[in-house]
């Protein structure tokens, strides 16, 4: 297992239209090198540039539908003609693999788009609910769906496209304009992307990027009508607190530190390819990571063996655009790489074994793919998110010991069975406390769109993908108008005798479910 470092042309556009003024340097954590830099921008700038999608976001709405699908659709011709660009730029900053890179960004992008486009206008369509009763008959009941008309979005550093994208397209199409605000660390792609909608596309000006550090993702949260965050646990904490004093529509998809349960009768060699899969994608720098593993006993020691077999063959670091020389690249943060590191010592120090890896890179911000034995639930590798290139594995000695550990966590985002019998993995599935379970799979289901992708406890709040993640940006309004035009209502002045009466006896005909209490006076 070696790591590959390799220069690269540099990759402009973003940086270019950037002003002079405090600004964000961008470097690539393969090696350090500069590729970009942003504006930090303040208060009055993130608030400016609210106020002028606010104007916009009238006849967005406004043009209905079709009209915002048809330029949807050109948005995702756009991202499709220019992939290699994008991507390139996506490996500058993130020091990312060209195989990771070659699994998603734009291509979730493009089917986010293809399902809302399809799909949207049937989940937002109004309904007519029938009255409640006969004595309101003369009622017609109509549930419109009415965008936010600014929507804040601020997303993390480890995928720029594939993140807002998940998001953004059925906010749009559902007729809100759109702030945005991608990670400080890796800016630059997502800067390229919204200059594509506005000035390559020419589409109406209702998607927004600001730029900067905390200060500027607060100064989202204090200007948008409803926020959806991707990120971690602490931030989502501050942001949703904020929104509650602001009495904003807020969701959150936050850490996770997501459970694999391997049961004796698991098909071994495909649950080891997808658990290491799962585990070290883009250096484990995903929110449904493979974080934990709980093996039944009978099978645990083969299920390790074939693991660190698989696991020490990866190679690490970030190589050229279209060489696949690598299969996952570095630690994009500092401080991440400080947590794996910091992690994996508390494991060794407490009784864990390393069976491979277990060591940072010489130069550039990687960790070595780390396979880790003997766990267990006093280790911060079980308890914390590690977001890093590392697979702990514990020995259970049943299936309701596995519930128990992988339930032990404040954590609930998604989690995975594997066994060879459905339904047993189904019956499973429905005793673990998250959001998504996967049978036989890993990851999958960020990818799902018809179902709901939400986190529990500590993973955050409301779901994307399905009718609800389109729904999520807009508001019921109900309107209620007459099918009959009566001179007067029972109920208005004058209050006479008479009428109190009446209503006392339509109360008991139609209210009561025997007849003796409807015919009773």
């Amino acid at each position: 297992m070696g790591v590959v470092n390799s220069s690269t042309e540099a990759v402009g556009g973003a940086q270019a239209r950037i002003a002079e003024r405090p600004s964000i340097i961008v470097r690539c954590p393969a090696d350090g090198r500069v590729v970009g830099q942003v504006p930090d921008m303040g208060a009055e700038e993130v608030a400016a540039a609210a106020e002028s999608l606010r104007r916009e976001q009238v006849e967005w709405e406004a043009i209905g539908f079709a009209g915002r699908r048809r330029w949807l659709r050109l948005f995702r011709d756009w991202l499709l003609d220019n992939q290699d660009r994008l991507q390139h730029l996506v490996r500058e900053e993130t020091g990312k693999s060209w195989g990771d890179l070659s699994m998603g960004e734009v291509a979730v992008a493009v089917d986010v788009l293809n399902y809302y486009a399809d799909h949207g206008e049937a989940f937002l369509r109004s309904r007519s609910p029938h009255p409640h009763s006969a004595a309101m008959l003369t009622k017609k009941l109509v549930v419109e769906r009415r965008p936010y008309p600014l929507v804040g979005v601020v997303t993390p550093w480890n995928a720029q496209i594939a993140n807002a994208m998940l998001d953004i397209p059925a906010a749009l199409m559902a007729g809100c304009a759109v702030l945005s605000k991608p990670s400080e660390e890796t800016p630059l792609t997502w800067v390229e992307v919204v200059c594509g909608w506005r000035d390559e596309i020419g589409a109406p000006k209702v998607l927004g990027c600001v730029t900067g550090a905390g200060a500027t993702g607060a100064a989202v949260v204090d200007n948008v009508d409803m926020i959806q965050f991707t990120g971690s646990t602490a931030t989502g904490r501050k942001i949703a607190a904020r929104a509650g004093e602001r009495l904003i529509s807020t969701s959150l998809e936050l850490g996770g530190k997501d459970a694999t349960i391997v049961c004796a009768d698991a098909d071994l060699e495909r649950a080891v390819g997808a658990v290491v899969w799962g585990a070290m994608h883009n250096a484990g720098q995903i929110c449904v990571s493979v974080e934990r593993v709980y093996v039944e006993a009978p099978i645990h020691e083969e299920f390790v063996s074939r693991v660190v077999e698989l696991v020490s063959q990866l190679r690490v670091g970030m190589d050229r655009p279209d060489e696949f020389a690598t299969d996952y690249g570095a630690m994009l943060t500092a401080t991440q790489l400080d947590i794996v590191e910091t992690h994996v010592e508390d494991a060794r120090d407490r009784g864990a074994t390393i069976k491979t890896g277990g060591r940072r890179a010489s130069e550039g911000s990687f960790y070595e793919p780390t396979v880790l034995t003997e766990v267990d639930h006093t280790m911060a590798c079980m308890r914390e998110e590690t977001f890093g290139p590392t697979l702990p594995i514990m020995k259970v000695d049943s299936i309701d010991e596995a519930v128990r550990l992988a339930n032990d966590s404040p954590y609930g985002l998604s989690g995975s069975v594997w066994t060879r019998n459905e339904r047993k993995g189904r019956a499973i599935a429905r005793r673990l406390n998250v959001g998504s379970v996967n049978v036989n799979n890993v990851l999958t289901n960020v990818f799902q769109l018809p179902v709901p992708m939400g986190g529990w406890g500590d993973s955050g709040l409301g779901s994307r993908n399905g009718p609800e993640g389109i729904l999520r940006y807009t508001r019921p309004q109900s309107v209620i108008s007459e099918r009959v035009a009566l001179k007067s209502e029972l109920y208005w002045y004058p209050r006479t005798p008479g009428r109190a009466k009446t209503m006392a006896r339509l109360t008991r005909v139609l209210g009561a479910r025997d007849w003796s209490r409807r015919l009773a006076r």
